[in-house]
């Protein structure tokens, strides 16, 4: 009986999971359980948790979220051995985590500020002092945005998340249903608090499995549609603006040669080749090739080079020319960065 019960509550909560949220009210229902199981485990303040995940996601709704689960825009780093994915933030094609589900997101966003040496102030303040905390990540690098620490509190403030540091993962739900009494009517967040007055008893399917052999047939149907499919992202490439003042480039879909990509988009061979510092007429999936001359700076000040990148795919990650990318950083041509190390793409590197 035991469980059939646990069984049940799986089944209850997965449903919830699958539900989709459009709203950043949805999305404070679906994941204040994530922030205050992490707060718990953690010590970082759920309100803190949650207006970073609001922000990060823009409300649930980005790429990074819905596609690769990722709820902070953490990136790959030296340290990921999991799965990744592509994704333009300061520059074309960056490589972020991705999970198998938000709960791993939310756990990993705790591991990242609680070992990495630069949030290790934060853990001496206050945990129920929410503006102490925005303050600090600010402080310590974790965004840009110079306004990062007054869009976290202002959102904080504007949904009350202030509540879900004054309560645990055994009464988390309570206080969502408190703030958004109209819940009560919605069967799949009830049945999350009262799960035997919700459920019934799930008949066990019976599965028949049933001998199939693919024909040659079949499998030639399915070459024709990988070409056919190829074909058709091959004649579909986009013209995407970088973050580098606009500059135009593209990312290849499949692998080409430089000759299809000058006679698509009408441009010399001898210039794509010379913009993109081309060694040689291959161009492999997912490369990025800008289509006109590159800048001489980059739009960030550094950048950490992460495993098995070359120059060359710094500057193309940042649209900037390659000899001023090895000149602002003293290196000679063809030397390689090791990973972790920081790239300047702005100012020239001190001397020692």
């Amino acid at each position: 009986m035991k469980r059939l019960f646990t069984l049940i509550s799986l089944l209850v909560l997965s449903t919830f999971s699958a539900q989709t949220w459009a709203t950043e009210d949805q999305y404070i229902q679906k994941f204040a359980k994530y922030a205050v199981e992490e707060m718990e485990k953690y010590k970082i303040p759920a309100s803190i948790t949650l207006a970073q995940g609001l922000l990060e996601t823009g409300g649930g709704q980005s790429r990074l979220a819905l596609e690769g689960k990722n709820h902070f825009g953490i990136k790959c780093k030296e340290d990921w051995t999991g799965k990744t994915m592509k994704h333009t933030d300061d520059a074309p094609n960056e490589c972020f985590r991705v999970y198998d589900d938000p709960r791993q997101s939310y756990e990993d966003h705790s591991i990242f500020l609680s070992t990495r040496k630069y949030y290790a102030s934060l853990f001496n303040l206050d945990m129920k002092d929410y503006k102490a905390w925005a303050a600090g990540l600010k402080k310590a690098g974790y965004a840009t945005n110079p306004r990062y620490a007054s869009i976290l509190i202002g959102k904080i403030e504007r949904y009350k998340l202030y509540e879900f540091d004054n309560t645990s993962s055994k009464e988390v739900l309570y206080a969502v249903l408190k703030m958004y009494p109209d819940l009560k009517n919605d069967v799949s967040f009830m049945a999350q608090m009262e799960p035997e007055k919700y459920t019934k008893k799930a008949k066990v399917p019976v599965t028949v499995e049933v001998p199939y052999k693919q024909t040659s047939y079949a499998q030639q149907q399915k070459r024709v549609e990988r070409i056919k499919t190829r074909a058709e992202m091959m004649n579909t490439i986009l013209i995407k603006s970088h973050p580098n003042d606009g500059l135009k480039y593209i990312i290849i879909p499949e692998d080409t040669n430089v000759e299809f990509i000058a006679k698509k988009f009408k441009i010399s061979e001898s210039k794509l080749i010379k913009w993109n510092e081309l060694e040689g007429d291959v161009l492999k999936k997912n490369e990025i090739v800008f289509l006109e001359s590159k800048n001489s700076d980059g739009n960030t000040a550094t950048y950490k080079a992460e495993p098995g990148e070359d120059m060359h795919d710094i500057a193309q990650k940042f649209g900037i020319k390659l000899n001023k990318l090895y000149a602002k950083n003293r290196m000679d041509e063809g030397q390689k960065p090791t990973p972790g190390q920081l790239i300047y793409l702005i100012d020239k590197k001190p001397r020692n």
